[in-house]
């Protein structure tokens, strides 16, 4: 009968808090889908993409993206594209697969209670769903739900192994089958990799004793070579088809790739992710503390889930999950995003820390083993103390649960009103290709092609994800390298965000505002005519000479070029990318884009670079505020002063190359007066034809 019940219990918990957070959304909608975060969309873009036979991308031929936050979810939202859920209905699968998937997370989590007696696990429901931000997270669209229901697939065997930890057969099975579900809990969120080492590690703790050394190390290799091997292939997969080891959003989000940052800084940045995921859950999201009115009564949560600790009963599988919030919380708080989204990236650990939480509650409330005076007192004193904690966490939790409720709906209300809607505007205008700064509802709602300027979409190999990081002109260079056909031909993005990106290459079109935003980026999202006319492909010196042809070219803040050229700018907190667009040197007839990197006085920049066979120059291109000038080196010898002085137009001073280089040389520009920007470089050879550029 118990087996029946209590998921029967669970699915109506689950079912009623899914309803009270749909609900509301559609008062807010006025009967139709949406989601609180555009990033639901960015799973929806894959979603369809793979249902059309483009798996792995964000945009129909755009190639293999790495950007996504999951391998394995927009697989099961794809399913239901092709069962018929189309547009903003899919939502409704989304919807579907959330309640699924908790109520299984439910279910197999209460096995972790069974120590405790079959009643223990009533407990859980109510207190996972008793936290309104972790119910926003759950019901968001977003993978949250589906990534504990895959957890719970791996800590069903696990479980099992702790029931007969002395039957070999049974835990070569289980070990194989945790395997499995590690390599699926890998392919759902790779910072699952702390999840499948602490449940091997668990799992080979059980079988040493009854077992062994040996079958205990067996162990923890089956439960976690299927995710390593998962996390090898994403590894080459994103080499071989982006040319990067790590995923983009590993590359754009995590302080540890920041190009200029140095370590101490980015230990700062840790640090300070961490605290802030420890403080806005306690003091914000587990209670309404206000600061200098009342008591940070969140702090109860945690303390009562290390009540676990204190029963012979749960302290194994208390210590282990234990190990999986702390773990988890020390690893997304690398995360630079960790931040925003409701805090989204914590609520696996939440909901963690809430099973420990309700196991607490059970260690208080079970029944005393001997029918004594004292043990019946005892008890009635437990029964009092989980009675006031439930109470005082109801109290201050309600306050939350109401603002979480509100949050939801308005936040998919804004995202209905503004990405949709823009997103409805550039399907009716036809575009050929959209430049985005949100990837997700602009794109999905469109159904056109896209390409994501802050590099999570990806474009085929080209880095802007790596560019994204380094600077808006990075990113912009790397436009310059997809064919003119191809580039975007709209812009649907918030003006604040990029700089004077719209103000160069953009002519307003209309502009989409959200009322009462409370999660979009800006209170306009503007639609743009893009103009990529300043775009200089050819990328020849507008002042080379009659007779001279370009041998080697750098182009700076191109991060293609500089990694052929293996360029090196002085680091850390210096080569920041910068940007202009300003007539070629000497005239006035055309605007001309580039970008360079600012160095610093008395630090060199350095590159190799191929040398002209029979003499020839160096031409910089450049532009100055002051009188500025520069080094040039070779392998160390000094070769000459480059000089720039202030003016309207791009300049291009040169230095004149010995015949006596050798084929391949290391080239050093380093300011010697003032700051110096290289925003391009030309070896010229003497006594050839001109270029077909000129």
């Amino acid at each position: 009968m118990d087996r029946v019940l209590y998921p029967v219990y669970a699915w109506a918990c689950v079912l009623y808090a899914a309803t009270v957070f749909y609900g509301y959304m559609h008062v807010q909608t006025r009967g139709g889908w949406s989601a609180p975060l555009d990033d639901v969309f960015i799973h929806f873009d894959y979603a369809r993409a793979a249902a059309r036979g483009f798996p792995f991308q964000w945009s129909e031929g755009n190639g293999f993206s790495s950007g996504n936050t999951s391998l394995l979810y927009p697989f099961t939202l794809s399913l239901g594209y092709l069962l018929g859920f189309r547009s903003l209905d899919l939502m409704a699968w989304a919807a579907l697969i959330a309640c699924i998937s908790t109520t299984f997370f439910l279910v197999v989590a209460g096995r972790a209670c069974e120590p405790l007696g079959r009643a223990a696990k009533y407990l859980l429901p109510p207190a996972v769903l008793s936290l309104g931000a972790l119910d926003w997270s759950l019901f968001s669209g977003m993978e949250n739900a589906f990534h504990l229901g895959v957890w719970a697939l791996m800590l069903l065997p696990i479980l099992s192994i702790g029931k007969t930890p002395d039957d070999p057969r049974a835990v070569r099975r289980d070990g194989l089958l945790a395997g499995l579900a590690g390599a699926l809990l890998y392919a759902t969120r790779p910072e699952s990799v702390v999840c499948i080492a602490i449940f091997a590690f668990y799992a080979a703790l059980l079988v040493r004793r009854p077992l062994g050394l040996r079958a205990a190390f067996a162990t923890l290799l089956r439960a976690s070579i299927p995710g390593a091997i998962v996390a090898v292939a994403q590894a080459v997969a994103n080499r071989l088809f982006t040319g990067e080891w790590a995923a983009a959003g590993a590359i754009v989000k995590l302080a540890l790739n920041h190009p200029y940052m140095n370590g101490e800084q980015k230990l700062d940045e840790y640090l300070s992710h961490l605290k802030y995921v420890v403080l806005r859950n306690t003091q914000h999201h587990f209670a309404d503390w206000i600061p200098g009115q009342n008591l940070p009564w969140g702090w109860v949560v945690p303390l009562v889930a290390l009540i676990p600790f204190f029963s012979k009963k749960t302290r194994r599988i208390a210590a282990m999950l234990w190990a999986q919030v702390v773990g988890w919380l020390l690893l997304v708080s690398l995360n630079g995003q960790v931040r925003w989204q409701n805090e989204r990236y914590t609520m696996s650990a939440v909901a963690w820390l809430f099973i420990l939480a309700a196991m607490g509650l059970g260690v208080l409330l079970m029944p005393a083993l001997e029918a004594t005076r004292r043990a019946r007192g005892l008890l009635a004193l437990r029964i009092a103390i989980a009675c006031g904690v439930v109470v005082l966490y109801g109290v201050h939790q309600a306050p939350n649960m109401r603002d979480q409720i509100w949050f939801f709906g308005r936040a998919s209300r804004n995202i209905r009103d503004q990405h949709v809607v823009a997103g409805k505007v550039l399907a009716e205008r036809k575009a050929k290709r959209v430049l985005v700064g949100d990837a997700g509802a602009l794109m999905y709602a469109s159904d056109l092609p896209g390409l994501d300027i802050i590099g999570l979409g990806g474009y085929h190999d080209l880095p802007f994800a790596r560019a994204g990081v380094n600077g808006l002109g990075a990113t912009i260079e790397l436009l310059e390298r997809i064919p003119p056909e191809d580039r975007p031909d709209h812009m649907a993005i918030y003006p604040s965000w990029w700089g004077d990106l719209p103000g160069l290459f953009g002519r307003r079109l209309v502009g989409v505002p959200v009322v009462g935003n409370v999660i979009c980026g800006g209170a306009e999202k503007v639609i743009y005519k893009a103009d990529w006319s300043a775009l200089d492909r050819n990328g020849w010196p507008r002042t080379q000479r009659e007779g001279e042809r370009v041998i080697d070219e750098l182009d700076v803040g191109d991060l293609v070029n500089e990694k052929a050229h293996g360029y090196n700018f002085p680091r850390p907190g210096m080569g920041f990318v910068v940007h202009r667009v300003l007539p070629e040197p000497g005239q006035r007839l055309r605007d001309l884009f580039d970008a360079g990197r600012i160095v610093p006085h008395g630090e060199p920049e350095r590159a190799l670079m191929n040398a002209p066979r029979r003499g020839g120059r160096l031409v910089v291109r450049t532009v100055a505020g002051r009188q500025v000038a520069a080094e040039v080196r070779a392998d160390g010898r000094l070769l000459g002063k480059l000089e720039a002085r202030p003016g309207p137009t791009w300049t291009e001073p040169s230095v004149d190359l010995p015949a006596d280089l050798p084929p391949r040389f290391e080239l050093a520009i380093t300011p010697v007066e003032g700051e110096w920007i290289t925003y391009h470089a030309w070896i010229l050879e003497d006594g050839g034809a001109p270029s077909a550029g000129r």
